[in-house]
């Protein structure tokens, strides 16, 4: 459907409330939340080396010569058949939706009007929606997510950001009020500033489900965002030999978001030896999904 058309329907009778759209998903409760698996053994973490009492805080092992060489055919260019499902791109396609005087190319995976939650995956500097959508880069990690957000009755954007200010956050805002359904917003590397921006929109907040941060820029202004205020779930994934963004200072992000409240919900993911681009190729998205739908 195209967003001229999801317009149309959200003027229409198509308005469910997030509570609504949440109770749907299955579920036995709220803090069990289990979302219909997808290739979950090749996808899930290889080791855990540490993790928290209350699993709030890990560090996953990570090996480049298994994670990379053994598990790509072309090492960060394409993965091996065993790990993607191309079914899936049947319900794919480049949707253009216009808001603020702009097109906005999106990458989009099932129907956002009859969803029940949206993904939206902001790309860093460099990127464009085709980043979010290829099957075959990052150890095959966004084929598995949009298998896993389409397989449980979601939609997936993957919009061109042309800029990490006010107009990129404008786009991707309008994205996010284009549908009537909880949205988890997932920025990668300076994507992540969108995400700290839209953490603070008023307009914006009541809308999420919760925010993803892969491997991203640093921001202290998150734990006094009004994103924190209202207890939006939070998972930050960094890889400890990011050159790009110290995982330290993230990490203190990470400290003091929980600090914020008793038993705030968020985590914190740490990819043993990986660089800044390792959290897209190993986050486990399913379980980062029902983490962040328990609300």
């Amino acid at each position: 459907m195209c967003f001229d058309a999801l317009r149309a329907v959200r003027r229409g009778s198509i308005v469910l409330a997030m509570a609504i759209v949440l109770g749907n998903l299955p579920q036995t409760s709220a803090a069990a939340l289990e979302l219909k698996g997808h290739k979950d053994r090749l996808f899930a973490y290889p080791g855990i080396l540490t993790m928290a009492k209350d699993g709030s805080y890990m560090v996953v092992d990570y090996d480049k010569m298994r994670d990379i060489h053994r598990r790509d055919i072309e090492p960060e260019r394409r993965v091996r058949s065993s790990y993607v499902s191309l079914k899936v791109n049947r319900l794919s396609r480049v949707a253009e939706h216009q808001a603020n005087g702009r097109t906005i190319e999106t990458g989009l995976t099932g129907d956002l009007a009859g969803a029940r939650f949206a993904v939206i995956f902001v790309h860093g500097r460099g990127g464009d929606q085709r980043l979010g959508m290829n099957d075959y880069t990052f150890g095959g990690n966004f084929n598995r997510l949009k298998n896993l957000v389409v397989g449980n009755g979601g939609a997936y954007l993957a919009p061109t950001v042309q800029s990490f200010d006010d107009q990129g956050s404008g786009d991707v805002k309008a994205l996010v009020l284009a549908g009537r359904v909880p949205v988890v917003l997932a920025c990668a590397s300076m994507g992540s500033i969108i995400c700290a921006k839209l953490a603070n929109d008023t307009e914006v907040v009541p809308r999420l489900a919760g925010i993803a941060l892969l491997g991203g820029a640093p921001d202290m202004g998150i734990a006094g965002s009004a994103a924190v205020k209202a207890r939006l779930p939070i998972v930050f994934t960094h890889g400890s030999d990011d050159s790009v963004y110290a995982w330290g200072d993230q990490k203190a992000v990470f400290d003091k978001v929980r600090a914020s409240s008793e038993a705030y919900p968020a985590r914190f993911v740490l990819f043993n030896t990986g660089s800044h681009g390792t959290p897209m190729r190993m986050t486990d998205w399913k379980q980062t999904l029902e983490f962040l739908l328990s609300r």
